[in-house]
């Protein structure tokens, strides 16, 4: 009950965001600069603020546990990307796009605030060991599945980004138990509470440039993101409790599964793809992000009733 009733609050962040935007009070340019705090202020800080703020601890032996696991799913969910287009029959140029929308999920703009709200900021030391290696792979793996144009290069500057730096910190200053000033623990608390409704209001904002009669007429767009948010979580999940039996890390890792396609699989498809690469990217992130407010709570009650 407790998930469902953060997701409706994180629908009707959403809303607000899509409302502004269709009266003309947000938009795109808007958009690109509340990502920009998102991305670089309020998500390190809400990892950060984890650490300084939590009440909890996690033992070591827990965090490499957590790497060994966050290895294991993200090698899972690539593997996974192979065979989905093939399976769901997408024609070739596309294929980039649903391989892109498969391996990698909206573990930051909607995974960490659903973490922290349903089983507390103590949890966010988990998810931040699954951040760390997302980056590493969806700027170089995920660049390949939709490479049309540039050179191709690893970005070794975009993986070693402010939120891979922010995560770094946090798990040194938890490690080390290094002390930290009033002042600082404040702002990043503060910081922090700012993650979930910026980062849903530019999802909202991003959903109007969207025909959604479009996205729930493609028939195969619609079975792919059943499938991605709904039987691959519960099979996943089916696997992972029986496996570990740290209930905190079995709820991050179903959050990790179970979010939509990140918000970056559009990104990066603008960026290196061509037009209708960026189209079909955009439709699907949409539409998995609006399945999700139901998915979640739904492979929630299955694997943990």
């Amino acid at each position: 009950m407790l998930l469902l009733q953060q997701m409706m609050v994180l629908f009707i962040y959403i809303a607000i965001g899509y409302g502004a935007s269709k009266k003309g009070i947000m938009d795109e340019t808007f958009s690109k600069k509340l990502s920009w705090i998102v991305v670089n202020a309020a998500n390190p800080a809400l990892t950060i603020s984890a650490v300084v703020n939590g009440d909890g601890t996690i033992k070591g032996d827990e965090l490499i546990l957590t790497a060994l696991v966050s290895i294991v799913i993200l090698t899972g969910m690539v593997l996974l990307s192979l065979v989905m287009p093939f399976l769901f029959r997408v024609k070739r140029k596309q294929r980039g796009v649903y391989m892109l929308m498969s391996a990698f999920n909206n573990i930051g703009f909607m995974g960490f605030p659903v973490i922290a709200a349903v089983y507390g900021q103590e949890a966010l030391l988990y998810a931040a060991i699954f951040s760390m290696l997302f980056n590493v792979l969806i700027y170089t793996y995920g660049i390949w599945t939709v490479q049309e144009k540039g050179s191709g290069k690893v970005e070794w500057g975009k993986i070693f980004n402010i939120g891979v730096t922010g995560s770094i910190c946090a798990i040194v200053i938890y490690l080390l138990d290094i002390p930290t000033p009033d002042f600082f623990n404040t702002t990043m608390g503060g910081l922090s509470g700012l993650t979930a409704p910026l980062s849903m209001m530019v999802i909202g904002i991003s959903l109007t440039s969207i025909r959604f009669k479009e996205l729930f007429t493609d028939i195969r767009l619609l079975l792919y993101s059943l499938t991605k948010l709904l039987v691959i979580p519960i099979l996943a999940m089916q696997v992972i409790v029986r496996v570990i039996d740290n209930e905190m890390l079995c709820g991050v890792c179903m959050i990790m599964v179970a979010t939509p396609a990140a918000s970056m699989t559009a990104m990066l498809a603008q960026q290196y793809g061509d037009e209708e690469s960026a189209e079909q990217a955009a439709k699907g992130v949409a539409l998995t992000t609006l399945l999700s407010v139901v998915t979640i709570p739904i492979v929630s009650e299955v694997i943990f009733r």
